[in-house]
């Protein structure tokens, strides 16, 4: 589990595909002596364990379900990623609880720099957008941000200049694709209101599910 507060950006150093899965090869900041394989760290939005570690770099096994749902097809050598250690008990919990499990991948549209901060307009897929709401919490490549506006098939939200130079996001031009992780708890509550089905299926919630299940 992670909070959305970047902790450090790393810099993807390789990117070795074997086979249909991939290993991962980060430089980082991140006193090593701390970190030890097994560890999950939170690689853009998307939890990863370290496999291995060395000289500043730790290396992290990456499937193929992550390379599929993700935008780390994507990656290359020299790119900027978010990087975030879990969160452990006691901590504080600054952003919302982000699960390091990726919903989907979106693009960037626009980005405008307005009085020192960055509005960002997104699109993704319209099958999501419907776990985005005003005010919201979202995560994106695992940075904790608020929205300001939710559309049918996108969103958008602004950045304040500490986020905008400590994240990837500086990096980060329209046409970029960046990884989603909705707020969980409108999942769940819609998967318990459908009676079990999966989050966008058939099903939805209805006044008549509503009202039998005390909303009404």
């Amino acid at each position: 589990m992670f909070t959305g507060l970047i902790e450090d950006v790393g810099k993807v150093v390789r990117i070795a595909k074997t086979g249909a899965a991939a290993s991962l090869t980060v430089e980082t900041s991140f006193l090593l002596e701390e970190i030890r394989p097994g560890d999950s760290i939170a690689v853009n939005g998307v939890c990863l364990t370290v496999v291995e570690k060395g000289s500043s770099r730790l290396v992290f096994d990456v499937s193929h379900e992550t390379i599929e749902r993700t935008a780390f097809a994507g990656l290359k050598p020299g790119h900027h990623v978010n990087l975030e250690r879990a969160l452990r008990l006691g901590d504080r919990l600054g952003g919302h609880m982000v699960s390091g499990h990726v919903d989907c991948i979106a693009s960037i549209v626009s980005r405008r720099e307005i009085s020192g901060n960055f509005a960002y307009e997104f699109r993704l897929p319209e099958k999501f957008a419907r776990y985005i709401i005003e005010k919201g919490s979202i995560a994106v490549d695992g940075i904790s941000l608020t929205v300001n506006a939710a559309s049918p098939d996108g969103f958008s939200l602004n950045v304040i200049p500490h986020t905008y130079m400590n994240t990837n996001l500086r990096y980060k031009k329209p046409g970029d694709e960046v990884n989603i992780e909705t707020d969980m708890l409108g999942k769940y509550i819609e998967r318990l209101l459908s009676g079990g089905k999966s989050p966008g299926g058939d099903g939805g919630v209805t006044m008549e599910l509503l009202a039998k299940n005390g909303f009404l």
